[in-house]
């Protein structure tokens, strides 16, 4: 892959050590403001309210993932299957941008900013913009993105189970909240890697390293991705940004700035961004420092819903949350949000945002989208079928927990 003296730039990762920035177009896309933007866009939101380490961002994450691309294609190439270098740029770029789509604070604020619109919708619009941008040099990356190239084993390795983005994730996840569990031998797995009749799959000797992985996922979802204290943080987060929409489409005057404004004065849908390249330009604009911005402000806005909720983040003064096993009857559910109203003296229209229930749930693995394992004799099995142990069979099974989210006092 030929470069220039510029683009052979050379990056220190904390988690890996050095990352070669490989072609020019990478160093260009890598160097464009819409990805720049991902420095300001933390990975895990509002879980250093948990693990203080937790700081880390997309930009990290996104380059993590390119420099693992880059070393399951050199090894697939060493195997012996051939990978031009144009697919090599390509399948780079495509998990490179795989997260461009994500606004402040990611997941948490994906349905109340805006309206029903999951990230990866909006990364392949951003992507097609690059590619106008970038005179069609994105084409093929665009097409393993959306799974329409025809070597289908590209794709699997950019979204899959088994996946280059979960391979960095978990591994810098781990290394940022110090939670050992989640370690995972990503260097083994992708060693293990191979492709037998287009598709992904893993030698029989890495099998018990995919066990590992799949345990690993299973305990960071638990400990750090689904911990009680996150998911109140950001049930509070999405609380906060509703009434902030509340107030600035029926009042109007609140404080932010002007990226957030205009997206808290409307409820803009998917389509409304594939019909406007400046909207979605706009929407790049905003990143996790816009909400903090608005926090700060709103703490001291007249509206008593902001400006409480607002001085509880600040001061990390969160929801109190119970998580159990067994569902809620709705007679609890009332009972509880009764309770809440009478202890914080409020109205029962404003008793959502300051008290909320719902369910959270985990699958490690999901049977219909299989890993799958060459074994010795050349066959392919799934993973579950070939692992020896039934943990595999018993991590297909989806774990779900019930919570009650309140507000322990009004924060004024």
């Amino acid at each position: 892959m030929s470069a220039t003296l510029k683009s052979r730039k050379i990056l220190n990762d904390p988690v890996y050590g050095f990352i070669t920035i490989p072609s020019e177009l990478i160093f260009s896309i890598i160097d464009h403001p819409f990805f720049q933007r991902l420095r300001r866009i933390r990975q895990l939101g509002l879980t250093d309210f948990v693990y203080p380490g937790a700081l880390h961002t997309r930009f990290h994450h996104a380059l993590g993932a390119m420099h693992l691309m880059s070393i399951t294609l050199e090894n697939l190439r060493y195997k012996g299957h051939e990978i031009s270098e144009e697919e090599f740029e390509a399948a780079l770029i495509a998990i490179l941008l795989h997260d461009i789509g994500h606004g402040p604070f990611s997941h948490a604020l994906e349905y109340s900013l805006l309206k029903n619109i999951p990230h990866e919708r909006l990364s392949i619009l951003i992507m097609e913009e690059l590619n106008r941008q970038f005179h069609g040099k994105l084409n093929l990356a665009l097409k393993i993105f959306n799974n329409q190239y025809e070597r289908k084993f590209f794709h699997q390795l950019v979204s899959s189970q088994l996946d280059i983005d979960r391979l960095d994730y978990l591994q810098r996840d781990c290394f940022f909240t110090g939670v050992s569990e989640g370690t995972i031998g990503a260097d083994r797995i992708i060693k293990m890697m191979d492709i037998k009749n287009d598709q992904l799959v893993v030698e029989e000797k890495g099998l018990y390293s995919i066990e590992n992985f799949l345990s690993a996922r299973r305990l960071m979802y638990w400990q750090v991705y689904l911990h009680k204290t996150t998911v109140s943080a950001e049930k509070m987060l999405i609380n906060l940004v509703l009434r902030a929409k509340y107030v600035q489409q029926n009042r109007g005057n609140l404080r932010a700035t002007d990226e957030l404004i205009h997206f808290l004065s409307h409820d803009f849908t998917l389509k409304d961004f594939e019909h406007s390249t400046e909207l979605l330009k706009l929407f790049l604009s905003l990143d996790d420092f816009d909400i903090w911005g608005g926090i700060k402000l709103w703490k001291n806005e007249s509206d008593y819903i902001l400006k409480s909720i607002s001085k509880m983040f600040l001061e990390r003064k969160l929801f109190k949350i119970n998580l159990r096993n067994e569902e809620y009857l709705p007679e609890e559910i009332e009972e509880a949000g009764t309770k809440t109203m009478k202890k914080l003296g409020i109205e029962v229209s404003d008793l959502p945002y300051f008290f909320t229930y719902g369910s959270i749930s985990n699958n490690a693995y999901l049977t219909k989208e299989k890993i799958h394992i060459l074994t010795k004799r050349g066959e392919i099995l799934d993973v579950a079928q070939a692992a020896d142990l039934p943990n595999i069979k018993a991590m297909s099974k989806i774990v779900t927990k019930h919570y009650i989210c309140q507000a322990k006092s009004l924060n004024l």
